[in-house]
C-alpha cells in the first residue's frame, strides 16, 4: 500500500480498472481508500473501490488481506448507512469463503465482527454474522458451540419477528440436529422454517434449500417417494439459478430411484435434457451403483464404492443409504446361495459371492441372530448348518383359543354367582 493517497473519483476507479496486473489495481484501490475526503461523492467512489478491491483480493487468494481490510474499514463504516455497512461486511465474508481452505479464517473473521457489532450496537448485522458463524461451526463439526449460539440467536430473532432471518436460522438448526442424529428436533426445526417461509416471500435459493432438507429428512425415514418429489423441487429451483447445489439434488433424486428398486430409471434421468447439463463424477457414481443394483452384483457394487469414493463414501447422506442398500443386497444374495443346502462350507459361499471369508462369516452370524434364517455356524469345521423351517403345529393355537374361551365362561359364571349371592 502506497503512503500517498489518490482522490476518490471516477478517474481513480478507471485507473484501477485499466491496471495491467491485479497487484497494481489493488495498490491503486488501497490509495483511493486512504483519501480523507468524506463528501457524498467520495463515499460513493470508496464503496465502488471496496467492491473492486474485495474482488481482486479474493481472486488472488489473499484471505488475510481481506480480514485486515475489514478492520481498516471500521472508521469508514461510521460514515455510511448501516444497511450499506451490512452489505459490504457480508460481501467481504462471502469473498473469503470463495478462497479454498479458509474455514478457520472465516470463523475467526466472523467472531471478530460479532465483537465489533456488539460494541457498535449493530443488532441487524450481528444477527446475520452470528448465523453465518453457526453455519461455519457446523461445517467444522463444532456442533455443541454451534447449537449454543443458535439457541440464543433463535430466541432473539423470534422476539424481533425477522421472518427472513428466522427461516435461515430454523433451517440451519434443522441441519445441525440432523448432523447430531436427532431426527425429531430436525423435523420440528424444519416445520418452523416452513411456517415462517409461508408468511413471507422466500427467494428461490432459500426455498430450494428448504426442499432439499425436507427430502433428506424424508429419505432418512425411508419415505423415498416423498423424498424424490422434494429433491425434484429443489433441483428445479437450483437449476434455474445455475446453483452448484443442483447436482446434489439430482444425485439424491437418483439415490431415491435406486432405493425403491427403480434403478432402470436412472439412465433415463441422466440422459434427459436437465441431466445432461450435470454430467460428471457425481452422476457417473450413481449410474455405477444403479447398474450394480440392477445386476444384483456385490462385486460391481464394491467396485463403484471404490472407484467413486469421494462421491459415495464421503457424502454422508449417500453413504448412509448405500450402506443400508449394500446390507440388503448382501442378505438377498446370501439367502439365494444357501437355499439349496442343508450344510455348506463358508469358504464355498464366499467363493460364490466373491467376498472375503471373514466378511461372509460375520454377515451370516448377524443374519442368524436377526432370525433371517434358521441355522448355526460350525466354526470348527468352517461350515454353515441350515435348519429346516419349523412347522407350526395347528394344535397349539386351537388349544390357546379353547383356554381363552373357558376363561371367559368362568368370568361370566363368577359375575352371575356374585349377583345371586348379593
Amino acid at each position: 500500500m502506497s503512503s500517498s493517497h489518490l482522490p476518490a473519483t471516477t478517474e481513480s476507479i478507471a485507473l484501477a480498472n485499466e491496471a495491467a496486473k491485479p497487484t497494481e489495481a489493488i495498490s491503486i484501490l488501497y490509495r483511493v481508500l486512504d483519501d480523507p475526503s468524506s463528501s457524498p461523492d467520495a463515499l460513493r467512489m470508496k464503496e465502488q473501490a471496496i467492491t473492486l478491491l474485495t474482488k481482486h483480493l479474493a481472486e488472488e487468494n489473499r484471505g488475510e488481506d481481506l480480514r485486515s481490510l475489514l478492520t481498516q474499514l471500521r472508521p469508514f463504516f461510521s460514515l455510511i448507512p448501516k444497511a450499506k455497512t451490512a452489505k459490504i461486511v457480508r460481501g467481504i465474508i462471502d469473498s473469503v469463503a470463495k478462497i479454498p481452505g479458509t474455514s478457520d479464517l472465516q470463523i475467526a473473521l466472523c467472531k471478530e465482527m460479532v465483537q465489533w457489532t456488539r460494541a457498535e450496537k449493530r443488532t441487524f448485522l450481528r444477527q446475520r454474522v452470528e448465523a453465518r458463524l453457526a453455519a461455519l461451526l457446523m461445517e467444522n463439526k463444532e456442533y455443541s458451540e454451534a447449537l449454543t449460539l443458535l439457541s440464543s440467536l433463535v430466541k432473539e430473532v423470534r422476539r424481533l419477528d425477522d421472518k427472513l432471518l428466522l427461516v435461515d436460522i430454523d433451517l440451519l438448526e434443522s441441519k445441525l440436529h440432523f448432523s447430531l442424529r436427532n431426527l425429531p428436533k430436525a423435523k420440528a426445526a424444519l416445520t418452523a422454517a416452513r411456517t415462517a417461509a409461508n408468511a413471507i416471500y422466500v427467494p428461490p435459493a432459500q426455498q430450494g434449500a428448504i426442499d432439499l432438507q425436507s427430502g433428506i429428512l424424508h429419505a432418512e425415514e425411508k419415505d423415498y417417494k416423498t423424498a424424490y418429489s422434494y429433491f425434484f423441487e429443489a433441483f428445479e429451483s437450483f437449476n434455474a439459478l445455475d446453483d452448484p447445489k443442483a447436482v446434489f439434488s439430482l444425485k439424491y433424486m437418483l439415490l431415491c430411484k435406486i432405493m425403491v428398486n427403480q434403478a432402470d430409471d436412472v439412465g433415463g434421468i441422466i440422459s434427459s435434457k436437465a441431466g445432461l447439463q450435470y454430467l460428471g463424477p457425481d452422476l457417473d457414481a450413481m449410474k455405477a451403483v444403479a447398474d450394480a443394483h440392477s445386476k444384483r452384483s456385490l462385486r460391481l457394487f464394491e467396485t463403484a464404492l471404490r472407484d467413486y469414493k469421494a462421491q459415495l463414501e464421503e457424502d454422508p447422506i449417500v453413504h448412509r443409504h448405500l450402506s443400508s442398500l449394500y446390507d440388503t443386497l448382501l442378505e438377498q444374495n446370501l439367502c439365494r446361495l444357501i437355499e439349496p443346502f442343508s450344510r455348506v462350507e463358508i469358504a464355498h459361499i464366499a467363493e460364490l459371492i466373491e467376498l472375503p471369508v471373514d466378511h461372509v462369516e460375520r454377515k451370516l452370524s448377524q443374519m442368524i441372530l436377526d432370525k433371517k434364517f434358521a441355522g448355526t455356524l460350525d466354526q470348527g469345521a468352517g461350515c454353515l448348518v441350515i435348519f429346516d423351517d419349523p412347522k407350526t403345529d395347528a394344535i397349539y393355537p386351537a388349544t390357546l383359543e379353547t383356554i381363552s374361551n373357558i376363561g371367559k365362561v368362568v368370568d361370566s359364571l363368577y359375575v352371575r354367582s356374585a349377583k345371586i349371592m348379593s
